[in-house]
C-alpha cells in the first residue's frame, strides 16, 4: 500500500500581516494555483502570494493533522514558527520548481 506525501504551507502578503495555512500533496502545483488565481478566495482577496513557510510529510494524513494544529494557533505563534526557520520572512517560492 502506498501513501501520498503531504505539505503544510503558509502564504502571506507583502506586509506580512495576514496569513493563510494550507495543505497539499503537491506544493509546487498549489503555490502556482494561488499565484494564478486558481487557489483559495481568501488568498486572492488578501493578495497572499508569498510563501514563507512549508513542511514536508511522507504521509499526507500527518500534513492534515499539522494543518489542523496550525489553524488553532494565534498569529504570533505562526510568526514565531516562520521566523524559527525563515528569520527575515523571505518569500521561499524560489526554492520551488514553478
Amino acid at each position: 500500500m502506498s501513501f501520498k506525501q503531504g505539505y503544510i504551507y503558509i502564504m502571506t502578503n507583502k506586509h506580512r500581516t495576514t496569513f493563510y495555512v494550507g495543505v497539499t500533496n503537491s506544493l509546487e502545483s498549489r503555490v502556482w494555483q494561488h499565484l494564478n488565481g486558481e487557489g483559495s478566495e481568501f488568498v486572492k482577496r488578501y493578495k497572499l502570494f508569498d510563501l514563507v513557510y512549508f513542511e514536508h510529510f511522507p504521509v499526507f494524513r500527518a500534513a492534515i493533522d499539522r494543518e489542523k494544529q496550525f489553524k488553532n494557533w494565534h498569529q504570533d505563534w505562526k510568526i514565531n514558527l516562520i521566523k524559527s526557520i525563515n528569520p527575515e520572512m523571505k518569500d521561499l517560492k524560489d526554492q520551488l520548481d514553478l
